[in-house]
């Protein structure tokens, strides 16, 4: 069975008796959306690099660790948000995420990666990651987070819940705030 057929629980499983290729085929699926988590978060491009591997190496090392009735990808993005929230307090007097906050550059950059090459649609790329940086940086940082562990995690409710350490109607209040404030920012590009 190829890596892209099988769940993350056997890929997990698999390198855990020892396949370094399950290992590769995880990261290969999960890395973009680990990253994009991490760097919207921080919005500085080394720190998130700084976070992806700590987060991968943390993956590697605690591998047999996971549950087996849990998900893996709700188990990474746990992960990831502990190894930033560990960082950033480990930095307290240089950095903040209230103070780094979402930099426009880094998200842009990231959310228009994939712009097509012509000057028009690239600008008007530009100019939306630019919005949805704004936005971002408007909401709450509670709403945000949990916005942007389902949104990047595909996580449930009760994933980013029990990984933000809140409960189900508090993540689902945070939820709803976050999409109706950034459906209110974004209303000029929907």
């Amino acid at each position: 069975m190829s890596g892209a057929a099988e769940s993350d629980e056997i890929l997990l499983d698999r390198y855990v008796r020892g396949e370094a290729a399950a290992f590769a085929a995880l990261y290969h699926r999960h890395e973009m959306r680990v990253w994009r988590y991490l760097l919207r978060n921080v919005g500085n491009r080394a720190i998130a690099e700084e976070l992806m591997q700590e987060v991968w190496f943390a993956v590697a090392r605690d591998a047999a660790r996971l549950e087996p009735d849990s998900r893996f990808v709700a188990w990474l993005f746990a992960i990831a948000r502990h190894r930033m929230i560990d960082l950033v307090r480990s930095r307290r007097p240089q950095l903040s995420l209230d103070v780094v906050g979402h930099q426009a550059d880094c998200v842009v950059e990231a959310l228009t990666a994939q712009a097509r090459a012509e000057p028009l649609p690239q600008a008007v790329a530009r100019d939306e990651a630019a919005a949805i940086a704004r936005a971002l940086r408007q909401i709450p940082r509670e709403q945000r987070d949990a916005f942007l562990l389902q949104l990047e995690g595909d996580l449930t409710v009760d994933e980013v819940a029990s990984i933000t350490g809140s409960s189900f109607e508090a993540t689902k209040s945070r939820l709803r705030y976050a999409r109706s404030k950034l459906r209110e920012l974004l209303g000029e590009y929907a």
